[in-house]
């Protein structure tokens, strides 16, 4: 492995926060100032859902465009992560309904590959951080949807399958400065014996399994670009710290879905039945569970103590499904992104454009406001320029 300790970690992201900021923030933008020094800049922005299916048809109605980038640096923001489901750019066809082979999530599409390449860049040209993600890796993904070949945390096949996808894209982006990306490795670790299982029971991950599944990635990745910046998704989904990484030159990703009772209120795809979801309120008590700030603050104080440890933590993804009552999202919201903000805690709301987003969100209860063709929620939009 290539010698890249945590104190080399420490001056490549200091490195990096100096032009973390940019694009120049208008003097409206992020009023709030953290109360603890956090060694990860303090990203601020969103998760664009180009390659998030691995099914491609299913993603261009959601594909982000120059013009998003632009708006984006406009309002304020500096950040994009970008979660891929790895078949979206594969030879393999995934429409065909025909199980993957190990051999086939190896075989590269050149001009997907190009596309992603381009987005990115994108991005970058308008003083855009774009986070690189494996939302689905070989072998592991925290939604149904699609059939593995082998198991992430079991099969050494599906490690190293993981390890050559990692290292395809540090080689291609080998010249590209950390300042302007950085690989955050794979969405939302969880166990789970069935992958196909939707509502099915999860575990964390064993740690020792996540220390050498993550020990393999930097190792591929710091041979192309020995500074690159490197991020894990928290544990058990993202809620949990990892203590098993906290020696190794890593970031760590926390998430802001908690309590899921507000986040994702009668979203199908955590709801067997979305009619058995109970009607959130902020602050108060959801299905005989009191919520309010303390509980939040409660629930991210490992997560501000790992900073505390001079490690940095950014929060990957955040927000809230289009069915949460408004005004019970924006208190909740509120709370939450002053809470990672004190702490110097950047964050990513999933999505820009979507059921999450600021733009075309869908939303019953919003009076929307016409900007350029799109659907605005100004008052979401004000709110994360606060924080």
């Amino acid at each position: 492995m290539q010698q890249f300790n945590r104190r080399t970690f420490l001056k490549t992201v200091a490195a990096s926060a100096v032009v973390a900021g940019l694009p120049v923030l208008p003097a409206w933008a992020s009023n709030s100032k953290p109360k603890v020094k956090n060694v990860l800049p303090r990203w601020r922005g969103f998760n664009i859902l180009d390659f998030f299916s691995p099914r491609p048809f299913n993603n261009s109605h959601f594909a982000a465009t120059e013009q998003d980038f632009q708006w984006m640096a406009d309002w304020g923001f500096n950040f994009v992560r970008f979660p891929m489901a790895y078949p979206g750019y594969l030879k393999y066809n995934p429409i065909s309904e025909i199980p993957i082979t190990p051999e086939q999530t190896l075989e590269f599409n050149e001009e997907a590959v190009e596309i992603v390449e381009k987005t990115v860049y994108a991005a970058n040209k308008h003083g855009l951080h774009v986070s690189l993600n494996l939302h689905r890796a070989p072998g592991f993904c925290i939604n149904a949807g699609f059939r593995e070949p082998f198991n992430l945390w079991k099969d050494e096949e599906a490690q190293q399958a993981f390890y050559t996808h990692w290292e395809m894209w540090a080689k291609r982006f080998k010249n590209v400065s950390p300042k302007l990306l950085s690989f955050d490795l794979v969405n939302e670790p969880c166990y789970k014996e069935d992958m196909n299982d939707q509502y099915g029971h999860s575990e964390a991950v064993p740690g020792e399994t996540y220390r050498k599944t993550a020990m393999g990635c930097l190792d591929v990745i710091h041979k192309q670009t020995p500074d690159r910046l490197v991020v894990a998704d928290g544990n058990h989904g993202g809620s949990l710290v990892t203590p098993e990484l906290e020696d190794l030159p890593i970031g760590q990703s926390c998430r802001g879905y908690y309590p899921h009772y507000v986040s994702h209120y009668r979203a199908g795809w955590v709801w067997k039945n979305p009619d058995d979801a109970p009607m959130p309120v902020w602050p108060g008590k959801i299905d005989g569970k009191e919520f309010n700030r303390q509980t939040l603050e409660d629930f991210y104080k490992p997560w501000i103590d790992l900073v505390k440890k001079g490690i940095g933590v950014h929060c990957g993804e955040c927000g809230c499904y289009n069915k949460t009552p408004h005004n019970v999202f924006l208190a909740w919201f509120n709370d939450q992104l002053d809470i990672l903000t004190s702490a110097g805690i950047g964050w990513g709301l999933w999505n820009f454009r979507g059921d999450f987003g600021v733009l075309d969100s869908g939303r019953a209860d919003v009076q929307y406001e016409d900007f350029h063709g799109h659907k605005l929620d100004r008052k979401l939009l004000k709110l994360l320029q606060k924080h």
